[in-house]
């Protein structure tokens, strides 16, 4: 179940992986076979959506970016993946629909298929990690399910938060 939520980027990738990682914590499953998987599905998705925006180009990225949080990833990452591409589509993974976005937008920028599986392999066994371990702190504080996993979301809202005023201040500094 979990590749098949990291596989789609539509799906609630962050709620499933904190859930997976509080089980982890109370003996479910292996934490390190959470962050696997959840990598696995989520390289395999940036694989698909950058050959989609290689192939569609910006048409694909013109539909999407109808939605408002898309619309402002995608102009968050446009300028800068020019300048600064592997760091920039590292960081993308943690803001809204960045991980998306930034898969498409290198496709479309005909971005060399190698330079972008490695950053994408970089950014999302980071971003799998920190999620994972997030729902797993909260699982072994905390003992009882459902206040561990709401615990471990509220963390990741927060720094989830803090990251993307983070970026949003620097982009204005630019």
């Amino acid at each position: 179940m979990l590749f098949v939520v990291s596989l789609v980027p539509l799906l609630p990738t962050e709620v499933t992986l904190l859930g997976m990682g509080v089980a982890a914590a109370q003996g479910g499953t292996s934490l390190a076979v959470v962050i696997a998987v959840a990598s696995a599905g989520c390289l395999v998705s940036d694989q698909a959506l950058y050959a989609l925006g290689r192939f569609g180009g910006r048409a694909a990225l013109n539909r999407l970016s109808r939605r408002r949080k898309i619309a402002a990833g995608i102009g968050w990452l446009d300028g800068r993946l020019q300048r600064h591409p592997r760091p920039v589509l590292v960081v993308a993974r943690w803001l809204p629909s960045g991980g998306t976005v930034g898969a498409l937008l290198a496709g479309s920028l005909r971005w060399p298929m190698a330079e972008f599986f490695t950053a994408s392999a970089i950014g999302v066994t980071l971003w799998t990690s920190y999620v994972a371990f997030l729902g797993y702190a909260g699982g072994r504080i905390i003992t009882e399910p459902g206040i561990s996993m709401l615990l471990s979301l509220g963390v990741a809202l927060v720094l989830g938060s803090v990251i993307t005023y983070g970026v949003k201040r620097g982009a204005k500094a630019i």
